[in-house]
């Protein structure tokens, strides 16, 4: 009676184990990636969020002067908020009451991926 392992079993284990390590791997590049994309979205849609504080704080009869305003990386950054890749922020407001407020941000994620996410509020004279 022989004991041991043949070469094609030999073979068969590594191949399972090579296999398995590789898509370990691979899920956990992903999950790095994902990671990455959502604190960039947290991070975009909190400077949504400063915009939109900002023009909250601004007199109701000067809202509309917020309409096609841009704020780059470098305003943004002078602002204190650390920027995104590339982001540009877009503000829209109308002149009617109640005033429709847009903020847009724009950013690339990883330098490759551009992503955006939109606030939208309305804002009341009263």
């Amino acid at each position: 009676m022989k004991r041991g392992l043949t070469l094609a079993e030999l073979m068969i284990a590594a191949f399972i184990t090579v296999f398995s390590v590789s898509a370990i791997l691979l899920l956990f590049m992903n999950c790095i990636f994902m990671n990455t994309a959502s604190r960039n979205t947290t991070i975009a849609t909190s400077h949504a969020q400063y915009a939109l504080e900002e023009i909250r704080n601004t007199p109701f009869a000067s809202i509309p002067g917020w309409n096609g305003a841009t704020w780059d990386s470098t305003v943004v950054q002078g602002k204190g908020l650390s920027a995104l890749d590339s982001e540009i922020i877009y503000i829209y407001a109308t002149s009617t009451d109640p005033r429709q407020v847009t903020v847009t941000v724009n950013w690339d994620d990883d330098g490759v991926r551009a992503r955006s996410i939109t606030l939208e509020t309305l804002i009341a004279d009263y």
